[in-house]
């Protein structure tokens, strides 16, 4: 009976197979198939190899290897392509080109006057130092440290300075600034290209007391001047009125000596009266009095009479 009943079901469900069966069709079709999957996941492992297992190092730029299993290496790699190992290994790219950064600090002079400095730096890393300075500070290590030491050497530098001093000697201060701020950013592996001040702004009340300074100097100098115009006035009438007084007692010697020195001045003077009138368009007759030419009686009211 049992045999029967196997028979029977066998025979009711003719299109059905066993699991042995399937799993022997499945094993089939991989074989079948195996070589072709085998060649496309070796292309697609070797396009993954070809597009991670390399990178560029643009012009200006360095990098470093970070490894998964050692970390951050100590090695520089400059412009060009590199090797690495998927995964296992990524690059860190630096950018080594000087790179300006403009900073503002507001301090206070040696006389006590708040000073408003702005300073222009250049800035890049020292490639010597590229590990060091990604483990300790990371990519953005200008921004943590140069406003930091900035306005520290900026601080320290204006204050052993009065406020006119930091005009007149604007050279001098930029220099020490520049060299204070070479050797602190050395501290940190940064090089510095150029160091220079820009903007240097006092306070209102300091710029308007040194205008009211100024106005106060050309003030005392104008005066200063008037006095010496006035003493060199007087000088000047005192030097006329003597040789007036020596011109007046010399003609009286010369009167009292000969009493015709009146008569040859007449005569000089009325010489240039007849020149003027000669070059005068306006025609005029003069007589002797006019022309102070009347020497006859001046003649006889000097001349004493005989008896």
């Amino acid at each position: 009976k049992g045999c029967g009943f196997v028979q029977r079901r066998t025979r009711s469900h003719p299109g059905t197979m066993s699991g042995m069966e399937r799993l022997q069709k499945l094993l089939q079709r991989a074989a079948s198939t195996g070589p072709a999957l085998v060649g496309a996941a070796g292309l697609a492992g070797a396009g993954y190899l070809a597009t991670n297992a390399m990178y560029t190092v643009d012009a200006g730029h360095m990098s470093l290897k970070y490894s998964r299993m050692s970390g951050v290496g100590n090695s520089t790699y400059r412009e060009g392509v590199h090797f690495l190992i998927p995964w296992f290994e990524r690059p860190i790219i630096f950018d080594v080109r000087a790179r300006p950064h403009t900073m503002t600090s507001l301090t206070g002079s040696r006389d006590l006057q708040m000073v408003n400095i702005s300073l222009r730096a250049l800035c890049k890393p020292d490639a010597a130092k590229l590990p060091e300075i990604y483990r300790t500070l990371g990519l953005d290590f200008d921004e943590k440290v140069l406003p930091s030491i900035i306005n520290e050497v900026l601080k320290s530098v204006v204050a052993q300075y009065n406020a006119s001093q930091l005009i007149t000697q604007r050279e001098l201060v930029s220099r020490m600034i520049r060299q204070r701020l070479i050797q602190r950013a050395a501290e940190f592996g940064m090089l510095l290209d150029d160091v220079a001040i820009t903007h240097l702004n006092f306070s209102p009340e300091y710029e308007k007391a040194v205008e009211q300074k100024q106005v106060a100097q050309q003030q005392a100098e104008r005066a200063r001047y008037l006095v010496l115009k006035a003493q060199e006035e007087k000088k000047r009438t005192i030097i006329y009125a003597e040789g007036e007084k020596e011109s007046a007692r010399m003609i009286g010697d010369a009167i009292k000596a000969n009493p015709g020195f009146v008569e040859l001045r007449k005569i000089a003077v009325a010489k240039d009266i007849s020149s003027l009138l000669a070059k005068s368009a306006n025609r005029m007759v003069l007589n002797t009095e006019g022309l102070l030419m009347d020497l006859g009686v001046g003649n006889e009211a000097t001349t004493p009479k005989k008896k």
